[in-house]
């Protein structure tokens, strides 16, 4: 993918990862606290640490005004992939480029303090993704009309409900006029209504050229958003293409074998 890939940058490539992986080392033994790992070196218990490969090998590009749909059961490795793309990880290897401003909506909460006010959310948040206060300022007044939450913009985000935490969360991350739109999951726990209104504001963008990474386990919201879909099983892509190719793929493979069922 490497020369083709600065190639492409030039024009219409706005994510790229070549031959990216990630690795953690997870201990064998559960380790609540960090005072009880702490406790346990002081006696000389030996930790046992074992390999966790989270992202094996993964080639991903992501063009202009393109959406890519990712699927894949939990713990497949689609979050920390999102993570990656979003710098908010570094890869244990491989290559990654990104072109244009970021704005993830990675897991419900993500940025926000609770016992900040929504108002007060809005502009740390801002804040987070490189915006000035005066700036935030100037976009509030949108961000609160698209919430419909200007009733309780001023109460602290812990007296919220989780679908009101994304409903502020996609405002925001859908104000800023992000060259790339990162959304995991959190779209699930919204109510119909503001759903579909999620699902025109994200049409509109890539009208408007901006491209969208999509992770759900809703196959409906990955056909109506998508226009092509990546399926993650294991760390590893097990397939990418067409959404419907790559979703009844990825059906099939909850079906038991023919050897299994005979």
């Amino acid at each position: 993918m490497g020369r083709e890939m600065e190639t492409v940058a030039v024009d219409d490539l706005m994510v790229g990862l070549s031959r990216v992986s990630v690795r953690y080392w997870v201990p064998t033994e559960p380790i609540s606290t960090l005072k009880e790992h702490v406790i346990r070196r002081v006696q000389g218990h030996k930790l046992v640490y074992r390999e966790l490969l989270a992202l094996d090998n993964v080639d991903i590009e992501l063009k202009r005004g393109e959406s890519l749909g990712i699927i894949g059961r939990n713990g497949a490795g689609k979050s920390t992939l999102l993570k990656v793309i979003a710098r908010v990880l570094r890869p244990t290897q491989g290559r990654v480029w990104i072109r244009g401003r970021v704005a993830p909506l990675i897991h419900l909460g993500a940025g926000f303090h609770p016992e900040l006010t929504g108002r007060e959310n809005i502009l740390l948040n801002g804040a987070i993704l490189g915006f000035s206060q005066k700036e935030m300022e100037r976009r509030l007044e949108s961000i609160v009309d698209f919430s419909e939450l200007s009733a309780f913009i001023d109460a602290p985000l812990r007296t919220y409900s989780s679908g009101m935490v994304v409903r502020l969360g996609f405002a925001i991350a859908s104000d800023v006029d992000p060259d790339i739109l990162i959304i995991d999951e959190v779209l699930s726990v919204g109510d119909e209504s503001y759903k579909k209104k999620c699902h025109q504001r994200m049409e509109k963008f890539r009208r408007q050229g901006a491209s969208i990474l999509f992770v759900s386990h809703v196959m409906d919201d990955v056909r109506k958003v998508c226009d092509r879909a990546l399926w993650i099983e294991e760390g590893r892509v097990s397939a990418s293409g067409p959404v419907e190719d790559v979703i009844q793929s990825y059906h099939a493979s909850f079906l038991p074998s023919p050897s299994t069922a005979a």
